[in-house]
Parts: C-alpha cells; sequence; structure tokens
C-alpha cells in the first residue's frame, strides 16, 4: 500500500492522477525550526525526508510517498503563513516579483528511496493593495507556500516557466517518471 504523508488536499488531488488507491497518514512534526538549519536548496529536501521517513518507520513494508513545497525569494524561503498579516506581508514581497517554487519529494519502499526537487520559475502579477487584500480574503492561503496557490481564482500568477504542478505542490511528471516508471503529460494550462 501507498501512504501520503501529507495533509494538503491539493496534493491527495494531484496523486490521485496518478495513483487511484492510497492512504493519507499525516506526519506530526513542526517544520519551522528547519527554516534556521538549512540553506533554501535544502529546506524542501530535508523536510520532505523528514516526513517520509516519520511515516515509512511505522510501516515498513508498505510505499511511502511525501512532498515539501516552498517559494524562494531573495535567496530566502517562505513557507506558509500562519496569519492574515503574515500571509499579507509575504504576498506585497513576491507582488509583481519572479521567484522560485522549489518541491521536493521523497519516495520510500524497502527497496529503494529515491528523493527529488523540481524547480519552477513563477512571476506574480502587480496587484494594488485592494486586489491583493480581496485575494488573500477570498482564497484563505494560511497553508500555502508563499502565501497564493497558482490554481486560485482568481490566480495571481502572471507567468510560469516549469511545471505547473510542481507550483501546486506535486511535480507529477517528475514523481510518474522518477518514482512510477510511467509518463504523464501536463496538460495545456491557460493562466
Amino acid at each position: 500500500m501507498l501512504y501520503l504523508a501529507s495533509s494538503s488536499p491539493r496534493r491527495q488531488e494531484l496523486l490521485k492522477l496518478l495513483v487511484p488507491d492510497f492512504r493519507i497518514e499525516i506526519p506530526s512534526f513542526d517544520e519551522e525550526p528547519y527554516q534556521d538549519i538549512f540553506k533554501p536548496e535544502r529546506l524542501s529536501m530535508e523536510e520532505a525526508r523528514l516526513k517520509a521517513f516519520s511515516i515509512f518507520a511505522k510501516h515498513p513494508n508498505d510505499e511511502v510517498l511525501a512532498a515539501d513545497t516552498i517559494v524562494v525569494i531573495d535567496h530566502e524561503a517562505l513557507g506558509k503563513p500562519h496569519d492574515f498579516e503574515r500571509a499579507l506581508t509575504m504576498f506585497k514581497r513576491i507582488n509583481g516579483r519572479v521567484h522560485h517554487v522549489l518541491t521536493s519529494y521523497t519516495y520510500l519502499s524497502q527497496k529503494e528511496e529515491i528523493t527529488r526537487t523540481v524547480v519552477s520559475k513563477v512571476k506574480i502579477k502587480n496587484w494594488s493593495e485592494e486586489e491583493i487584500l480581496f485575494y488573500l480574503k477570498k482564497c484563505q492561503p494560511f497553508d500555502k507556500a508563499g502565501s497564493y496557490g497558482i490554481q486560485d481564482n482568481p490566480s495571481p500568477v502572471e507567468e510560469i516557466a516549469g511545471s505547473y504542478f510542481n507550483v501546486m505542490g506535486l511535480p507529477l511528471e517528475d514523481l510518474a517518471l522518477h518514482v512510477f516508471h510511467s509518463s504523464f503529460e501536463e496538460p495545456n494550462i491557460i493562466l
């Protein structure tokens, strides 16, 4: 049985596109202390590994998949905002700017460990303060890295170079190729 180590409804939705049958088990550890230990390039990878191993320890005869997504701007990782003020501060920082979204995943089984990081380059629309406030109130970004979701309506994303699904939180194309040894073609998505 495959376990997805994630509470993210987006990851659950995305994984169903590759694997119809899996179980959810939510890892219980605080991610915040790791932001001071690792550089942004390693942060998402280490957090994905920690999540995966915490669940694999409970289910060593099964398979486990965990992922972690961060937004990186000015060489700093932006995690998930815990409140409205932090979401507003984060969004103003990325507003009208280009940043990178890193999603790392770790797959564990008795036979192998695969850990990979996929990077997408994203440009956020240049919104007025009123547009930002409307978006944050409507879309409730408190469980989203960088305080936004590419799939939200309205979407704050102007341009993307790389995987749309990576920005959503699970790089399906890479996962299909390297873990499930299949192919997955990203549909043509209009932002």
